[in-house]
């Protein structure tokens, strides 16, 4: 999917953070261009398709600053239109950034995918289980990211098969479902077991709080990271306050750049601000002591000190038996100018 195998796919993931209003989604949109993001990423839904009557808020939206809903009506709240979509997918394309969204049911995938004609789609853990939803993802053949938060190994082995009986184009992302997600349950290293028994791509959908976890899931190998932004932390609504502000998704993103370059090769060279110090970090064959003009050397005339001139210590052999052409001072490089 990408040639450069460091390059990371940064997702700002919006979500509902625009509180159901269409200004929002656009300033999102300009935060996460602005912050250098690849993709900024929605969820698309119709009231009901999701979320039903009895539904009941989770404790992280019941301890943030959210609206004093039930859980199906602060959906119909934080829900925005397929024509609100329409504009927001026209304003990414104009800012240069790349829209994903999340579909919740069969309808909002439809849209996303025949009307918006999307190229991604990101399927959130709510849908781990939910195989017939999946069939249809898989079957519209785009590049689908899932989430496997609340789940367990055999949840994410089903999930899998049944996405890849139709679908191969598959990035499998670490995730923990809680808002912020406790560092000690991120288990990055699962990441590992993704790669070796799915042979996919793998990514991490963070919801932690600061960079730690994204930049350790990168040494792992995870290429798509996803991490939550709002336009700011004291909005009301349920994910604002586990979500990074407009400077420090910059941040955020920024480090995961620094790692991309830090990684570099699996090749070993000598770098290029390597090859300057050469000369004043490494031994070289010098005199042991004052050597006089016409001296055959031997091994015991020469020792292993800095500067490196022209002979490394592992090339003794190479001066050995010669005749010096001049006097050596004692720490003198030898060198082949000053021998026959």
């Amino acid at each position: 999917m990408k040639k450069n195998k460091n390059k990371v796919f940064i997702i700002a993931e919006a979500g509902v953070n625009h509180n159901g209003i269409l200004k929002n989604a656009f300033k999102l949109v300009d935060i996460a261009k602005k912050a250098g993001a690849d993709a900024v990423k929605f969820q698309t839904f119709l009231p009901g398709e999701l979320t039903g009557d009895f539904a009941v808020n989770p404790d992280y939206i019941k301890e943030s600053k959210s609206f004093k809903l039930k859980r199906s009506e602060l959906t119909k709240k934080l829900a925005l239109t397929f024509g609100e979509f329409k504009k927001i997918k026209k304003y990414c394309e104009k800012k240069k950034i790349i829209f994903i969204s999340t579909p919740d049911g069969t309808e909002s995938l439809n849209f996303l995918v025949k009307s918006l004609k999307v190229s991604f789609l990101k399927i959130s853990s709510t849908e781990l289980t939910n195989l017939e939803f999946l069939k249809e993802i898989a079957k519209k053949k785009k590049v689908t990211l899932l989430s496997t938060g609340i789940g367990n190994i055999k949840d994410v082995e089903r999930a899998v098969r049944q996405i890849k009986k139709y679908n191969k184009k598959l990035v499998l992302m670490q995730c923990t479902s809680e808002y912020p997600a406790p560092l000690n349950e991120m288990n990055i290293n699962v990441l590992k077991t993704y790669k070796k028994k799915f042979k996919c791509q793998i990514g991490l959908s963070d919801h932690s709080e600061g960079n730690e976890a994204a930049l350790a899931s990168i040494t792992l190998g995870a290429r798509f990271i996803e991490k939550h932004f709002t336009i700011n932390k004291k909005m009301r609504g349920p994910d604002h306050n586990a979500s990074l502000n407009s400077n420090e998704l910059t941040n955020f993103i920024k480090s995961i750049k620094n790692i991309e370059q830090v990684l570099g090769s699996e090749k070993k060279e000598i770098t290029k601000s390597e090859q300057k110090n050469i000369f004043s970090i490494r031994r070289g064959l010098v005199a042991k002591k004052f050597i006089k003009k016409g001296t055959i050397l031997e091994k015991k005339l020469i020792d292993y000190k800095r500067p490196f001139k022209e002979f490394h210590p592992y090339e003794i052999g190479k001066i050995i038996g010669k005749k010096t052409k001049i006097n050596l001072k004692k720490d003198q490089p030898i060198t082949n100018r000053n021998l026959n």
